[in-house]
């Protein structure tokens, strides 16, 4: 507990740091006239606010949550600390479908993104199923099929790209490099709500998450049908990560990352692993989308590729430890 209670004052300090920095500094007081909605206050300092700097600090806070709720799940039902959504290849099909929206349906309502994307994320998440079962599912076959599948879903994605009308393609380049720049209350409230019920179905399965972390024979001993629990968690994963990718496109790292530090604070008890683990993904997306817009000002790095930088060397580090630790 003592543990949240300080990645929650973490993420209080970076969410605040997040409102007061940009290229107009915004001093402490008139942000909270801002949030209390006092008249007073200058309306060019209030919009900033709430209009640019309050849902993109909300929307980093949603899309590193979910990620790494989704990076929870797969790494329980796939027993590997190196499998994560995006290796496995579920928001590689998440970001074909919203690229071939993009791209090709330009009249098309934003309303479907998520539910393109979650079609997407559980196309990709049964063909990685499908071409990995042999009377059984092993951890190792599903993230090198995965690998597969996400590098056939980034060509095929490139390929639509190649003879789309230019200013779509540059909108889905934008988007597929992982950003909040874009952030607007719409898109705060429509992955809230997806969240809303899927998140808290996810935490209630607590206890079949830890059952999948045995080995099959033994879950089974213990009562779990595992093959039907493991595709359900993984449609989940499907929906929470397709939902946050329609957000805020590829963001990686995320859920290979945060389930680690949650691990370490918390210990594997999914019943509190889940809930720190989507604190410590909110907080690594917020911190990052920070760093990219402050580091190399007025110039903005997408969140996307900090999040690389920090997750490309972390997942050599696991790959070392598996292999000699």
């Amino acid at each position: 507990m003592k543990a949240a209670f300080m990645l929650l004052v973490a993420i209080a300090a970076v969410f605040l740091a997040s409102l007061m920095i940009g290229d107009q500094d915004i001093a402490l007081r008139d942000i909270g006239r801002a949030l209390a909605g006092d008249a007073q206050l200058d309306p060019a300092t209030a919009l900033i606010v709430r209009d640019v700097r309050l849902p993109r600090a909300l929307l980093a806070l949603l899309v590193g949550g979910a990620l790494a709720v989704g990076g929870a799940i797969t790494q329980a039902a796939m027993r590997n600390p190196l499998a994560e959504p995006g290796l496995i290849g579920i928001n590689g099909g998440a970001a074909l479908a919203v690229t071939i929206l993009i791209v090709r349906l330009n009249d098309a309502p934003p309303e479907i993104l998520p539910w393109l994307a979650f079609g997407g994320a559980l196309a990709a998440t049964f063909l990685v199923y499908a071409l990995s079962w042999r009377g059984g599912l092993s951890s190792g076959r599903v993230i090198l099929i995965g690998i597969g599948v996400s590098a056939l879903t980034a060509a095929a994605a490139n390929f639509i790209s190649a003879f789309g009308d230019v200013a779509a393609v540059q909108r889905a380049m934008i988007w597929l490099s992982g950003s909040v720049y874009d952030s607007r209350w719409s898109k705060v409230q429509v992955l809230a709500l997806w969240l809303l019920p899927a998140v808290p179905v996810v935490w209630l399965a607590s206890r079949e998450l830890d059952l999948l972390m045995f080995d099959d024979l033994s879950a089974r001993g213990l009562g779990q049908s595992t093959d039907r629990v493991r595709v359900g968690m993984l449609f989940l994963c499907a929906a929470i990560c397709g939902a946050a990718v329609a957000a805020a496109g590829l963001v990686a790292f995320v859920g290979l990352i945060a389930p680690h530090i949650a691990r370490r604070v918390v210990g594997p008890s999914h019943a509190v692993l889940v809930p720190v683990s989507a604190l410590a993904g909110g907080l690594l997306v917020l911190a990052s989308d920070l760093a990219g817009r402050t580091v190399i000002a007025p110039a903005q790095l997408p969140v996307g590729l900090m999040t690389a930088l920090l997750g490309a060397p972390f997942f050599g580090y696991l790959m070392w430890r598996k292999r000699y630790g």
